[in-house]
């Protein structure tokens, strides 16, 4: 099947609440729980998380060329976000239909550049990082889930590379294990 290429939205505000859509049905895709604040005062869009560990995601989006790849600024209303407005960026580059989950710290004031072989792309190691959303939002787990925290921590997905579907299935079959009340068995238990 051929993938789809999303056209561009030419009114921003248009553009911008369906590129929210967008995240959300791609974040709830790979389990992540995500609510919308009220109203729009807040400089996040979305929590990603579970209670006690909500994680603020500021989205944004991307139809600019510039340089062999994709411009894309991190400020609101033309001014820089304050340092700890939220904890996340959600970049997506609407030509290339790809994500990039960045951390607040790594691009506030900033204007990224992404997908693309330049050097000025210092992002492409965030390219679909998913999983750094739930690592995030599971690092304060209970001490018995970070007894068994070296297969990946206590969701399956942990540090796995989406590329590689064994490890993958390993990370899942440990996790259900955990949850289940029995421990995670190591590379030679196979």
């Amino acid at each position: 099947m051929r993938k789809r290429k999303p056209k561009s939205i030419k009114d921003p505000k248009l553009r911008g609440e369906w590129v929210e859509s967008v995240f959300v049905a791609r974040a709830g895709e790979l389990g992540l729980a995500v609510s919308k604040p009220w109203g729009e005062s807040k400089a996040f869009d979305f929590v990603v998380g579970r209670p006690g560990r909500f994680l603020g995601v500021q989205v944004k989006s991307t139809v600019f060329e510039c340089g062999g790849g994709y411009s894309c600024a991190v400020k609101h209303n033309n001014r820089p976000y304050a340092r700890g407005s939220f904890d996340f960026v959600a970049a997506y580059v609407i030509p290339e239909d790809v994500w990039y989950i960045v951390p607040a710290e790594k691009v506030l004031n900033k204007t990224m550049i992404l997908c693309s072989e330049s050097k000025q792309a210092l992002y492409e190691e965030y390219r679909e990082a998913w999983h750094l959303l739930r690592e995030a939002a599971e690092r304060e787990e209970s001490s018995s889930d970070e007894a068994v925290a070296g297969d990946g921590g206590s969701m399956p997905w942990g540090a796995i590379h989406p590329a590689d579907p064994l490890a993958r299935m390993r990370a899942v079959a440990n996790f259900v294990r955990r949850q289940m009340g029995g421990g995670p068995r190591k590379r030679g238990d196979e």
